[in-house]
């Protein structure tokens, strides 16, 4: 192991992990230096089973004996340790999940390789809360999405926030950033998609409706929080599709819509 005991909250060798509050500033500069952060042992263990490459590790040393395997498997990457205040005077809270790593971001999957073989598709569209797209990617994960891809204004994936609340599922779902919205929706339908929105309009049809006639390929597109879908995106879309509500409620968190979606649409065979 390479173990480096910080002395001073200004120690620039771990500059990777400041200003972790900030997400604005994270949102920038995270994807422009080719990094993210995996928070909790959990999951830096899955980013490291999807095989990530780690840039440094970032822990209380209480937490030391429980990720000395990781530490030994990567003896030529540095373990910054800490007290609790140090760290905390580092990144701008509490790491009561006790250890950190700064993580090198995969290389981007071309998309003909992305959609290759797969048969159902998440699209997220301009969807801004890292929370949502967390739990997101957890259902994708777990309700057999082969892929995910995001707009262009969706928020990141690999932001800490959504890393931690997949818990570290969103290493195993591919997933990729389109350039041109909604224009690559086309995309999909060139690889024999039909591209559904999940949205309330006057023609949406029910979701066990459009599950019973089992598509070979659906593409689910998932509309921002506040506003839901897009003109643009509703123009371009092949059907939209509804979840049946009951005593009044009118729509449901998208995080929780998408897996009932998810669920109801999954291939019969």
């Amino acid at each position: 192991m390479t173990i480096h005991y910080l002395e001073s909250a200004a120690d620039p060798r771990v500059a990777d992990y400041t200003q972790l509050t900030d997400v604005h500033l994270r949102k920038l500069r995270e994807p422009a230096e080719g990094m993210y952060i995996a928070e909790s042992s959990r999951v830096l263990r899955r980013a490291l089973a999807a095989g990530h490459q780690p840039r440094s590790f970032f822990l209380a040393e209480k937490w030391l004996e429980d990720l000395r395997d990781v530490l030994d498997a990567y003896p030529q990457v540095p373990a910054f340790i800490g007290s609790a205040d140090l760290l905390e005077d580092i990144t701008g809270f509490h790491l009561h999940r006790g250890a950190m790593a700064a993580m090198q971001r995969p290389a981007p999957v071309p998309l003909p390789e992305l959609l290759a073989g797969a048969r159902r598709v998440a699209v997220l569209e301009d969807i801004v809360d890292h929370t949502n797209v967390g739990a997101i990617f957890r259902s994708a994960a777990a309700l057999d999405i082969d892929a995910v891809l995001v707009s262009p204004r969706c928020g990141d994936p690999l932001y800490r926030r959504s890393v931690r609340v997949s818990m570290g599922t969103v290493f195993q779902v591919p997933w990729a950033r389109l350039t041109t919205w909604p224009e690559d929706l086309h995309l999909l339908k060139d690889h024999g998609f039909t591209v559904a929105a999940l949205e309330l309009t006057d023609d949406a049809q029910d979701v066990d409706a459009v599950a019973a006639r089992n598509p070979g390929k659906l593409a689910l597109v998932l509309g921002t929080e506040g506003a839901g879908m897009s003109a643009g995106t509703l123009a371009a879309v092949d059907i939209a599709v509804k979840i049946p509500m009951r005593n009044g409620v009118d729509s449901l968190n998208v995080a929780a819509a998408s897996a009932v979606a998810f669920w109801e649409l999954r291939p019969r065979n």
